[in-house]
């Protein structure tokens, strides 16, 4: 991801979002009502120490909550660490990986992910030999609750020295571990010498069997956003994948695509928000599901104005429904959502507030009705701040985000309304 570019798109996106300050009306599919997205916000310490960054969660099907993240280990670089949340405690498990040539980066951040067996998947990145911003993806898989790891892997076949990122992990439809990344292959180290001046960035898959085995590397978009992150997940009819996608006129809307069939089938624009930019707003879509239902939450800035917005389909993200508007005028989005037993969907996001920022979260449903937002924290309006996360464990939500100075992660439980549960 080049720096450079980065940088001058985030001042873009806080100028847009300060133009459409008012909030869109959306009489026909927006009405607000009394719906709590929680009960009440419980704060809860993390091992995390100061400096830490990238925090990630991840929930088992049995209820257990994993979060991930980056910790400064002096010379020896970054240790890329876990935790399992026991319902009042994190307990610390065993460094997934440790060294000078982990990637440490706000944008594009390691990951864990539980299948649906147990199995726990990591990923993170590691920077090329040759220097510059070129850099790969390794994975470990742990069967054992994060007690131990296996050997680390490549998932992508290319070693050219481009970069390699914006992982998402899925339950594959054989069982085993599906990935999804942003892949540079196509691009060369010349143009803006951030490897992004040959060709397009690549969106691609693979699999990782219980055995071990990696299965093929499939490319899944030819020409797709440089360095805003993907998300997946797992249907009742296979896998589908989130992305920022980028036309030849530098569109740079929200598609989709999914894995039915054994095959990868392109599913388009989710909403064609006609957003034109000339560079990577490092602004991605987030994903959940349960089922055939599945809710889709991303950022765009068409028409100079900031929106954070929410859509819900009911065939498996074959189709979607209008989207509905969850920030409140000034929105720097790094969505995250999840689903409540009742069909209403969670929505994390950031937002600018009077000369800073909060995480915000607020419950919508998929015809149009969303509650009140309520400010979880206070935060840096800068990219320093991350991406909020939130998953959820039966009736409880687990957030976790990354504080204003002194940086540090924090992390809150909160119990789901009871008119959410089941």
């Amino acid at each position: 991801m080049s720096n450079a570019v980065c940088r001058s798109l985030s001042v873009l996106l806080l100028a847009s979002t300060a133009i459409g300050g008012a909030i869109e009306s959306r009489a026909q599919t927006t009405r607000d009502v009394d719906a709590a997205p929680f009960v009440a916000l419980k704060p809860i310490p993390t091992p995390a120490a100061d400096g830490s960054l990238a925090p990630q969660l991840a929930a088992s099907s049995d209820g257990r909550v994993y979060q991930s993240w980056l910790e400064p280990a002096g010379a020896a670089g970054f240790r890329f660490r876990i935790a399992a949340w026991q319902g009042e405690a994190w307990i610390p498990l065993t460094d997934i990986a440790q060294g000078p040539g982990l990637f440490a980066n706000w944008a594009d951040v390691p990951s864990v992910f539980v299948g649906g067996n147990g199995r726990i998947a990591a990923h993170w990145l590691e920077k090329s030999a040759a220097g510059g911003e070129a850099y790969g993806i390794r994975v470990r898989t742990s069967s054992d609750g994060g007690s131990t790891w296996s050997d680390a892997l490549t998932p992508h076949r290319d070693q050219s020295l481009t970069e390699h990122g914006f992982l998402s992990f899925f339950d594959a439809p054989d069982g085993g571990i599906g990935m999804v990344w942003l892949d540079g292959r196509q691009t060369s180290p010349g143009g803006d010498g951030h490897g992004h001046g040959g060709g397009a960035m690549t969106l691609r898959a693979t699999t990782l069997a219980t055995s071990g085995a990696l299965g093929a590397d499939v490319l899944v978009d030819d020409r797709v956003c440089d360095c805003c992150p993907t998300t997946a997940v797992r249907t009742a009819r296979g896998a589908l994948v989130a992305y920022r996608d980028r036309s030849a006129t530098e569109v740079r809307d929200i598609s989709v695509a999914r894995f039915e069939g054994g095959a990868w089938k392109p599913g388009g624009t989710v909403h064609a928000d006609g957003w034109e930019i000339p560079g990577c707003p490092v602004n991605g879509p987030a994903l959940a599901s349960s089922g055939d239902v599945v809710a889709l939450a991303w950022f765009t800035a068409a028409g100079d104005q900031g929106r954070a917005l929410v859509a819900f389909s009911r065939d498996g993200g074959a189709t979607f429904g209008a989207p509905v508007r969850v920030d409140e005028g000034m929105p720097l989005g790094r969505v995250d959502l999840e689903l409540l037993p009742d069909g209403s969907a969670v929505v994390v996001w950031i937002e600018s507030s009077q000369g800073h920022a909060e995480v915000r979260a607020r419950r919508v449903f998929d015809d149009g009705r969303r509650g009140a937002a309520a400010v979880l924290a206070s935060v840096g309006s800068d990219r320093s701040s991350g991406h909020p996360r939130v998953v959820r464990s039966g009736d409880e939500l687990v957030f976790a985000w990354r504080t204003a100075a002194p940086h540090a992660i924090a992390a809150a439980a909160a119990a789901i309304p009871p008119d959410a549960r089941r």
